[in-house]
């Protein structure tokens, strides 16, 4: 991934960049500032520890610190803000314990997914962290169909950080006592120097890690006491991009849209088996129609990845065939540091979806092969209790 720039997914293209609340802290750790969902944000560091691929492979075996206050970070408080947001996502909500984490989506009523985000429960209201590029509208949505005695915060004077890696566990417990004990899909509320922060066990990059959100004023002195431990680097966006491909997760915008269901992007787990069939959500009569096509072997196309020979990387739009028929396109691609190849993932026409087919990426003119790769691409290590 080191050529790979993420494309600009800034939602109205003359509208003026926002700065993170570590704007300046990335500029005097020497990131390189790029244009991504509004903001201007790290890609990389400069540095003997910088760069996309030291970056990516610090992280597989110490602890990066990437920020993601371009989140957008919500919650709904009312008495039934949990049967209300059940509604609008696929996900079982009302059984969440505080506490509890769980990945839904929200959808159209065709089935398409407006945005994929976390819902927390955090014992007084639900927190949800939706996707930077789209939070606009997610809260416009849920405006929308939520009704007015759920109330909807905006916390837009917070900022999010995530701290991602094999060590990062033992890093934040010594900064942050009592964070340790949380597992996967887990989250709490610890003080830090007199300050309430809220700690989840989760994270975008395969690894164990977590994600910490803290007023914005705060965030600062938060970053440095992380840094200041030598197992500790900043990170960019090129490095968590790479570790998310490597690890199989969908980018919103690119690898979903409202154009895209979950059954054919191979989220089936993120829709609740008891409401698959009991529906009362936004989209279910078309998403119940991708399940029954997926039993019966009709579904059109499915979400897969690709493992590419070579060298060279196929990157979003590039064709997939097998022969001299097209048969999809590629949603996200990039060279795998861990692996040391190529790896992509790409929506093909069902029937040519088995583990191990041969197929061909179009890449500048050239068919490279390709072969139907189950997926994560490199295997998720995250902690879920001793």
């Amino acid at each position: 991934m080191s050529d790979h720039t993420p494309q600009d997914d800034t939602p109205h293209e003359d509208a003026p960049l926002a700065a993170l609340p570590l704007d300046a802290w990335h500029r005097q750790h020497g990131a390189r500032m790029v244009p991504f969902a509004g903001y201007e944000m790290p890609i990389q560091y400069a540095g003997p520890d910088g760069g996309i691929v030291a970056e990516h492979n610090w992280t597989r075996t110490s602890a990066s610190l990437f920020d993601v206050s371009h989140m957008g970070q919500l919650a709904l408080k009312g008495d039934n803000a949990a049967h209300e947001l059940e509604k609008l996502l696929p996900g079982a909500i009302s059984n969440l314990k505080p506490g509890k984490m769980r990945y839904s989506l929200l959808l159209t009523e065709a089935g398409g997914v407006i945005d994929d985000l976390m819902v927390t429960n955090t014992g007084p209201h639900l927190a949800l962290v939706v996707n930077g590029a789209c939070k606009w509208d997610d809260i416009a949505h849920l405006r929308e169909h939520l009704p007015d005695e759920i109330t909807l915060t905006h916390f837009d004077d917070f900022a999010l950080l995530a701290l991602q890696g094999p060590k990062a566990a033992e890093v934040l417990e010594e900064v942050i006592p009592g964070t340790g004990a949380l597992t996967f899909m887990t989250a709490g509320l610890f003080e830090w120097n007199g300050a309430h922060i809220w700690v989840s066990r989760a994270g975008y990059t395969g690894e164990d890690g977590f994600e910490i959100s803290l007023h914005k004023s705060r965030a600062a002195d938060l970053a440095d006491a992380l840094v200041a431990d030598d197992r500790v680097n900043p990170a960019g966006l090129g490095a968590r991009d790479s570790l998310r491909l490597e690890a199989g997760l969908p980018l919103y915008g690119h690898d979903l849209d409202e154009n895209i269901d979950p059954v054919s992007a191979d989220l089936i787990f993120a829709l609740s088996k008891k409401r698959r069939t009991e529906g009362g959500y936004f989209g279910h009569k078309a998403i119940a129609g991708r399940l029954a096509d997926l039993e019966g072997g009709t579904l059109a196309r499915r979400r897969v990845g690709l493992l590419l020979d070579g060298r060279m990387p196929a990157r979003e739009g590039a064709g997939v065939y097998l022969g001299d028929q097209k048969v999809g396109d590629v949603t996200s691609g990039g060279f795998s540091p861990t692996l040391g190849r190529p790896v992509a993932m790409a929506y093909i026409d069902a029937q040519h979806a088995a583990e191990g087919t041969a197929l061909e990426c179009e890449v500048r003119g050239k068919r490279l092969p390709a072969t139907v790769s189950p997926m994560p691409f490199v295997p998720h290590r995250y902690f879920r209790g001793s």
